[in-house]
């Protein structure tokens, strides 16, 4: 087992790979996670339960083991370039803001090619409106609600928490984006293209559309050595936002790619930023 001194070099060692994708870490992720001790005890509430017809659209619950009263709740939807991801490999990011006070929700969606956009979106709804439903059974507050999201898991947050179009309007109370694709049309990379390609205005696909006034509290998390997505991302965000008079905060953690931001919910790779501890005190003040 790697301790002290070994876990923080391990972590230095991933940190650099800011190009790779996540998925081709998360085995190491879940694994040190789970044997290393640092965070408060957390368990799995519900696995796999359904929040659609299709296989993909499931979803997994996690909260501290010591709960007393309603608690706020976080989703949190994985990245992936809409292309790929599960729920089961991020049980690492359900433990984390788990064991800051949090029911954590980690949910399934459809991905490309089976869909397109906005049925990704779409099932974020769906999930947001299982958990308006069921989370008071398992010990979360349905008036308290925020969302998050790594890279594509972000835009699908961020689309929840922004635009009306989806149902869910003032069901988000606060929403922290990690690395999250907010202004990128027109779309010049495949993954792009293939999920936004058909849409018939491509201005109802960005985030930055709508960053009215009345929109929740925003925390916006880029790396500055992210070269997936880039920071000007949040930085045009975060700028519009602030134009419309919300209240947004954006936080750029010098030298650290776009794999590393989402590491860094783990505990072994914590040290590469600070991104548990920002996000959960945003969460913490803001529902």
């Amino acid at each position: 087992m790697l301790v002290g001194g070994g876990v923080a070099t391990l972590g230095a060692a991933f940190a650099g790979y800011g190009l790779m994708r996540p998925s081709s870490l998360l085995p190491v992720l879940g694994l040190l996670d789970r044997v290393l001790p640092g965070d408060a005890p957390t368990q799995q509430l519900v696995s796999g339960a359904s929040f659609g017809s299709d296989a993909r659209q499931t979803l997994d619950v996690y909260a501290p083991k010591a709960r007393h009263g309603a608690l706020p709740v976080v989703i949190f939807f994985y990245g992936g370039s809409w292309n790929s991801g599960r729920r089961q490999d991020y049980g690492f990011a359900g433990r984390a803001f788990a064991s800051r006070g949090f029911v954590t929700v980690v949910p399934d969606y459809r991905l490309v090619p089976q869909v397109r956009f906005p049925e990704f979106v779409e099932d974020g709804a769906a999930a947001l409106r299982w958990v308006q439903a069921n989370i008071g059974a398992l010990g979360g507050d349905p008036a308290r609600i925020g969302v998050t999201g790594h890279s594509a898991g972000a835009y699908n947050a961020a689309m929840l928490a922004l635009d009306p179009a989806w149902g869910v309007n003032g069901a988000v109370r606060a929403l922290v984006g990690i690395a999250g694709p907010y202004d990128f049309y027109p779309f010049d990379t495949p993954s792009s293209q293939a999920a936004f390609g058909q849409a018939p205005d491509p201005a109802l696909t960005q985030p930055v559309t709508f960053a009215l006034a009345g929109a929740p509290p925003s925390l916006l998390l880029a790396g500055s050595a992210d070269t997936t997505v880039r920071p000007r991302n949040a930085k045009r965000l975060a700028a519009a936002l602030s134009a419309a008079g919300d209240v947004v905060t954006p936080i750029y953690y010098p030298d650290v790619g776009h794999s590393g931001i989402v590491m860094a919910l783990a505990r072994p790779f914590r040290h590469i930023a600070s991104v548990l501890d920002d996000a959960s005190g945003f969460f913490a003040t803001h529902l």
